[in-house]
């Protein structure tokens, strides 16, 4: 099931800022769906913005952390929830049964609350947008790079490929896989068919693995993954750098 409720988010390793104001908030899509969501504004905005895609669980309290933590690097963020549509906009409560509302998620769900996310940002706070997702989440995430929203990139933690779909000829923004090496929700083989594709493709992207790593290995409680949590940050900042044109850390 990827994290936990109780799961919290390693802390950034590099020098960071504040966090302004966060709190709860709710977006309607362009379809009319309202999801519930949760903001960070950054003390000190690097002039980025990021959309976090959570795993199947939803909007949870390691996401909103995580929000936080992204606006301490500079980021307005916004961390979205998947079932507006069919489990409303309350809390995702520990008893919340993900379950009963995955099989009903499409990807064009996914990609309207996206979608709103991303205008939101804009409108608020124009500048290049990221997404950035874990587990299922990761693999939505990935596919935004091959979607129309004109993001600066997508990054993705142990997502499944299958989420990515047939999309890899039309990968266009920059691409940052991040992976666990004894993932057991996905074999590496998959995530090899994946690169395979991009390669015949001629596109362009990064793909680490963390050998050894299991899925959901980006949590503070994995002490023995310290090292890796805190180089997977350092690649994010990286490469959000890099692709918003600020200078490398």
């Amino acid at each position: 099931m990827c994290h936990s409720a109780g799961s919290r988010p390693p802390a950034l390793p590099v020098a960071h800022g504040e966090v302004a104001e966060h709190g709860p908030l709710e977006i309607t899509a362009a379809d009319g769906n309202r999801f519930c969501a949760y903001r960070a504004v950054p003390a000190t905005p690097n002039g980025s913005s990021m959309v976090v895609l959570p795993d199947a669980r939803g909007l949870h309290p390691f996401y909103e952390n995580l929000a936080q933590r992204f606006a301490q690097a500079g980021f307005h963020t916004i961390a979205i929830d998947f079932y507006g549509r069919t489990a409303g906009t309350s809390q995702r409560a520990d008893s919340f049964d993900p379950m009963n509302h995955l099989p009903l998620l499409g990807t064009g769900h996914v990609d309207a609350d996206v979608t709103a996310a991303v205008g939101l940002l804009r409108e608020e706070h124009p500048g290049p947008v990221f997404t950035v997702g874990f587990c299922l989440g990761g693999g939505h995430s990935w596919r935004q790079a091959a979607g129309d929203l004109g993001l600066a990139g997508a990054i993705g933690f142990y997502g499944s490929p299958r989420f990515f779909g047939d999309a890899t000829t039309d990968l266009s923004a920059p691409l940052l896989m991040l992976l666990a090496g004894n993932d057991v929700a996905t074999p590496p083989e998959a995530f090899r068919a994946l690169a395979a594709g991009f390669e015949q493709a001629g596109k362009t992207y990064e793909m680490h693995v963390y050998d050894g790593a299991p899925h959901s290995f980006f949590d503070r409680a994995f002490g023995e993954w310290e090292e890796a949590c805190a180089d997977a940050w350092h690649r994010i900042v990286d490469f959000t750098a890099h692709n918003a044109g600020r200078p490398r850390a």
